[in-house]
């Protein structure tokens, strides 16, 4: 049976993660205050690299979450084309939250850094350092996470839409409280 909502821990995870999302990239813009070199520029960079990894580990837990329970149906009134732009949609942002923290993995260890998950635990690099590598894969990485931002705006705007405009429950699906918003639309 398809369920009519997301449950509670989809949804947290949902909007946990486009918290971090934004944060993660946020925290990039730290680095301009500090000089290099300097201990509170590798602080920025620790946390961009700590919580990069907690959104890496989130989105997979969410993924195998979404595998195992599944999604609520789209409303019948959406088109196929829409339905289609929905999945298309979802596989982008999915296949990006997956790419941005591998990139930034990889990318890290080109620079000759190690993990560290807070401190809690460390991973070092499994191979030589490569600035020049690591500038392409630095623009890359930067490239990706500008997409996302982008794709994740235009996935708001439309969820907004489908909230105000279509009225059909499409938004309500993924807030919080009664998970039968999502099957019967808003109350009047």
């Amino acid at each position: 049976m398809t369920p009519t909502s997301y449950s509670p821990l989809q949804k947290s995870l949902h909007w946990l993660i486009a918290l971090l999302v934004v944060g993660v990239y946020l925290i990039t813009f730290a680095e301009d205050f500090y000089e290099r070199g300097t201990p509170m520029r590798a602080m920025v960079w620790w946390l961009h690299i700590s919580f990069g990894l907690l959104l890496l580990a989130l989105v997979v837990g969410r993924i195998v979450l979404r595998l195992t329970r599944g999604a609520p149906a789209l409303p019948a009134s959406m088109t196929g084309r829409e339905r289609g732009a929905a999945h298309l949609m979802h596989l982008a942002l999915y296949g990006l939250l997956l790419a941005i923290p591998l990139i930034g993995v990889v990318l890290a260890w080109l620079r000759g850094n190690a993990l560290s998950f807070f401190d809690l635990f460390i991973i070092p690099a499994p191979f030589a350092t490569d600035r020049t590598l690591g500038r392409s894969v630095q623009e890359v990485h930067e490239l990706a996470a500008n997409l996302i931002l982008a794709l994740a705006a235009l996935h708001a705007v439309v969820a907004l839409w489908h909230h105000f405009v279509r009225r059909d429950g499409v938004l309500a699906r993924m807030l919080p409280g009664d998970s039968d918003r999502g099957q019967t639309g808003l109350a009047d």
